[in-house]
């Protein structure tokens, strides 16, 4: 199963994978260069924390072995794939109730900003195939793609 893993010795708080993640799933088509970074609809999957020591902490979804917000789901949006291991979302299941939310142990999970009904989170790029838009975007290698559990 493949992973995004994170070295945050390596992340400089550059915000680079974030701008690539706004940009993959942007609803407007556009290069990232007409990007509007204040539009709620372009929100970012992962997000980039700022530490009192002067060092960054990635935030993304870990695709958890025993993911807490899938066990949280009561309506089913949230299922984990037996093939690729990926945590994957139906915005059309969501109750909105946001258990998933208050159950990720990493904080990665948020409701969206702009309706507040549905819940934002890595989708691993899988309509863009490939490498995730955060991987190819991050200039220190600090996110990168490993397989896992082999």
């Amino acid at each position: 199963m493949r992973r995004i893993l994170i070295d945050s010795t390596k992340c400089d708080g550059c915000k680079n994978c974030s701008i690539a993640c706004m940009q993959a799933h942007r609803k407007t088509p556009g290069t990232i260069y007409d990007l509007n970074l204040t539009d709620p609809e372009n929100e970012t999957r992962n997000h980039i924390v700022g530490l009192e020591d002067g060092t960054y902490r990635p935030i993304f979804c870990r695709h958890c072995d025993q993911p807490e917000c899938v066990m949280s789901c009561m309506s089913g949006a949230l299922i984990k794939d037996p093939v690729s291991g990926h945590v994957l979302y139906d915005e059309e299941k969501c109750g909105s109730c946001f258990m998933c939310v208050m159950n990720c142990p990493y904080g990665v999970l948020k409701p969206d900003t702009a309706t507040k009904t549905k819940v934002i989170k890595c989708d691993f790029c899988q309509d863009a195939g490939g490498e995730p838009s955060c991987v190819k975007a991050c200039p220190k290698e600090a996110i990168f793609v490993e397989e896992v559990g082999l």
